[in-house]
C-alpha cells in the first residue's frame, strides 16, 4: 500500500427520488439510485499523476468492478488473472487500510476482451454488502455483514453470454434485485434482503446478455416502480410483486441491439442507450405509461448516432451530458434529443467508464486512465485533468469528498490536501 498527500489535491424532476442518503454514501453501481451524481465540491481539479493519490491500494488480481461506500466501509470485487479465484474486499474508504477479504474457488470461461472476471459491482444498504459473484459457470448471490461474515448465499443457475458477466445488484427497502439477463434467457429477481428468501421472479424476453442496472422511479400518487432496460424494451415492475406495470417494446432497424449502459431519468423521461460492437447505436427517451402497458408508453425522440453504448448518461436540469466510446463529450437538450455540444476529449482515446457528476463539474475516465473535469453547462469548458497511470474501465465513485478510481489492478483515491485520512 502507498500513501501520499496531494498537493492540489437538481433543478426539481417531475419524478423525485428521496435517497436519504449522506454524503458518505455511495451505495450502488453509479451512487444513489444509479444517478451518477454526488453534490461534493471539494474535489481536485487537476493532478499530475497517481503520485498525487491520498492513498493507493493494490488489490489482488485484476477488475473491472466499481467501488461502492457505506460511511467507513468501501467494498470492490476482484479476480484472479487466471481466473481460479474470485474476492470481495473491505477497505477503509479515508486510508485504503484492507479490513477483510472473502474469496472463492472459480474457474475461467469465454469473456469479452475488456471484460473481466468480476466486473460486477456490489451493492450495500449499510447492513450487508450484496454481491453476484460469477463463477464461469453460473451467478452467486452471496449477503455479507459489515464484518465480511456470510449472512446468506444463493445458487441463481447458469450463467451464459460470449462477453461474460457483468451484472450489478441494487438494494431498496429490504429488498435485492438482480436483472438476471443472459443468451437466450431473462429474468428479474428479488430476494429479501435480510435472509435471502426468494419473493418473486419474473421472466422477460431474451436476446442476447444485457448489462444495464435498474433504478427505482417514484411517481406521484403511483409510489415505486422498479425500471428495467434490455434488448426486449424497458419495462416498469411492482417492486413489491414483480408484476409488470407498463412496458414499451425496442424495435430495431436491424439486428436487436445490447444495452450495456443503463438508463436514467431526465425530465420525466426515462432515457436508454444500446448499441454493439459494429458501432450501431440506438438511444430512445419514452415516457413511462400510467394506465397499463403497451399502449400508454410512447417514444419522445430516438437518437441513433452519437450517443454512447457502454458509458451511462447523465442528466442535470434540462441537460443530458455524455461521453461516448470514441472520447466525445456532449451535451443534449433532456426534453427533445437537441445537440448542443460535442467536442472530442482530445488524447483521451476510448471510453467504457461512465462519467460522474461531482457538483456542476463531470469527471470522466478513459480506457487509458486518463481523466478529465469539464462543465456540466450549455457550453463545454474544460476545468481540468489527471492521470491514474493503468488502465480504467470501472465508473468512479464519489463520498464524503473523495474520488475513488478503480483500475484494472489498484484502487485510487484522490481528494484535495485538506481531506483527512482518520
Amino acid at each position: 500500500m502507498r500513501f501520499c498527500r496531494s498537493p492540489c489535491l437538481s433543478a426539481f424532476l417531475l419524478f423525485a427520488l428521496a435517497t436519504g442518503s449522506s454524503a458518505a454514501t455511495w451505495p450502488r453501481f453509479r451512487g444513489p439510485n444509479g444517478e451518477g451524481i454526488a453534490p461534493d465540491m471539494n474535489l481536485p481539479l487537476s493532478w499530475k499523476g497517481p503520485e498525487d493519490a491520498l492513498w493507493k491500494v493494490a488489490l489482488p488480481g485484476e477488475g473491472n468492478s466499481s467501488p461502492v461506500l457505506w460511511e467507513d466501509r468501501l467494498f470492490v470485487q476482484s479476480a484472479s488473472v487466471n481466473g481460479r479465484d474470485r474476492f470481495l474486499i473491505c477497505l477503509r474508504p479515508q486510508t485504503g487500510q484492507l479490513l477483510w477479504t472473502r474469496q472463492w474457488h472459480a474457474q475461467a470461461a469465454a469473456k469479452h476482451r475488456k471484460n473481466t472476471f468480476a466486473s460486477n459491482t456490489p451493492a450495500t444498504d449499510g447492513q450487508r454488502v450484496y454481491a453476484l459473484i460469477w463463477t464461469g459457470e453460473k451467478y452467486l448471490l452471496v449477503a455479507c455483514d459489515l464484518d465480511g461474515k456470510t449472512v446468506w448465499e444463493k445458487d441463481l443457475g447458469s450463467y451464459t453470454s460470449q462477453h461474460g458477466a457483468g451484472h450489478s445488484p441494487i438494494v431498496y427497502e429490504g429488498r435485492v434485485f438482480v436483472a438476471k439477463d443472459q443468451d437466450g434467457a431473462s429474468t428479474l429477481l428479488a430476494f429479501q434482503a435480510q435472509t435471502g428468501e426468494l419473493l418473486w421472479q419474473t421472466p422477460r424476453k431474451p436476446f442476447r446478455a444485457c448489462y444495464s442496472t435498474p433504478f427505482i422511479l417514484q411517481r406521484p400518487e403511483r409510489g415505486a416502480e422498479l425500471i428495467v432496460a434490455s434488448t426486449a424494451g424497458i419495462s416498469g415492475y411492482d417492486p413489491k410483486t414483480g408484476r409488470e406495470i407498463w412496458h414499451w417494446e425496442w424495435r430495431f432497424d436491424g439486428m436487436p441491439l445490447r444495452t450495456v449502459a443503463s438508463p436514467i431519468l431526465a425530465r420525466g423521461l426515462i432515457v436508454a442507450t444500446s448499441g454493439d460492437g459494429g458501432g450501431s447505436r440506438h438511444a430512445v427517451a419514452i415516457r413511462p405509461g400510467d394506465k397499463g402497458l403497451v399502449p400508454d408508453s410512447h417514444v419522445v425522440w430516438e437518437n441513433k448516432r452519437f450517443l454512447p453504448y457502454v458509458p451511462t448518461l447523465l442528466a442535470r436540469d434540462e441537460y443530458i451530458f455524455f461521453v461516448n466510446d470514441n472520447g466525445i463529450a456532449g451535451c443534449i437538450r433532456a426534453a427533445n434529443g437537441e445537440r448542443v455540444w460535442m467536442e472530442r476529449l482530445e488524447g483521451g482515446g476510448s471510453f467504457s467508464a461512465s462519467p460522474v457528476l461531482v457538483g456542476d463539474r463531470i469527471y470522466a475516465v478513459s480506457e487509458e486512465g486518463e481523466v478529465f473535469v469539464f462543465a456540466a453547462s450549455s457550453t463545454f469548458r474544460m476545468l481540468g485533468r489527471g492521470r491514474v497511470g493503468e488502465q480504467v474501465f470501472a465508473t468512479p465513485a464519489v463520498a464524503d469528498g473523495r474520488l475513488f478510481i478503480r483500475g484494472r489492478q489498484h484502487l485510487f483515491c484522490f481528494a484535495n490536501a485538506t481531506a483527512s485520512t482518520r
